[in-house]
């Protein structure tokens, strides 16, 4: 890797607030910046820290569904299959047992016809 001879440079405290307003509006990765403007890492994350809107403990949390909610739809989705497979059995039993009455009274056994 070819290291340049540029020697020690400055920018602008509206520089660093332009750059960092873009970061925070996420218009532009930090990776992108450092190698645009060639500064290190690290030099922008200290222009964040110190320039951000967002204070030093403060940040963006993106989320799509937290695991605990996606558990509790989860169970409650068993729970509502649960019912419903109860409710089929019970018919099932149901029909099971109405044949066999008639199969009864009537001297025959539905159950092989």
């Amino acid at each position: 890797m070819k290291k340049s001879n540029k020697g020690h440079r400055t920018f602008s405290t509206a520089f660093k607030k332009e750059k960092v307003e873009l970061l925070d509006e996420g218009k532009i990765s930090v990776k992108e910046l450092s190698r645009i403007y060639e500064v290190s890492e690290t030099a922008i994350y200290k222009w964040r820290k110190k320039y951000s809107k967002y204070g030093p403990t403060e940040h963006i949390v993106v989320e799509k569904i937290s695991e605990e909610k996606k558990n509790a739809e989860l169970l409650k989705r068993i729970a509502e299959l649960e019912r419903i497979i109860g409710r089929k059995q019970m018919e099932i039993d149901y029909y099971k047992t109405t044949l066999e009455v008639i199969g009864e009274s009537a001297g025959e056994d539905f159950k092989k016809k």
